[in-house]
């Protein structure tokens, strides 16, 4: 009885992280469809306004910086692995306690 329980709240827990996995790869994909609309928008009125000149800063400078804000929320939502690799907390507690 007990191994069914603690396999079932093992099985609850994974359910709970790749809900919760999900729900950020959700809002990810907003950010960036947001991100290509309201860019596009930008860019075509500054366009417009200043007679096709498409060489100034300004014309892409929120999609620049934006852009660097939506990549930095694709590395916390696809890449949490990517720097510390996956147990690398666990694995410097146990090289800590070794010593």
């Amino acid at each position: 009885m007990e191994t069914y329980s603690y396999n079932n709240r093992t099985e609850n827990r994974k359910l709970a992280e790749a809900q919760k996995q999900v729900k950020r790869m959700k809002g990810f994909y907003i950010h960036a469809i947001v991100f290509v609309c309201v860019n596009l928008i930008i860019i075509a009125g500054n366009l417009y306004e200043s007679s096709g000149n498409i060489v100034r800063f300004d014309t892409y400078a929120t999609a620049l910086f934006w852009g660097i804000g939506l990549f930095g929320h694709g590395l916390a939502v696809f890449g949490g692995d990517f720097f510390f690799g996956k147990d690398w907390e666990q694995k410097k507690i146990q090289e800590i306690l070794n010593r």
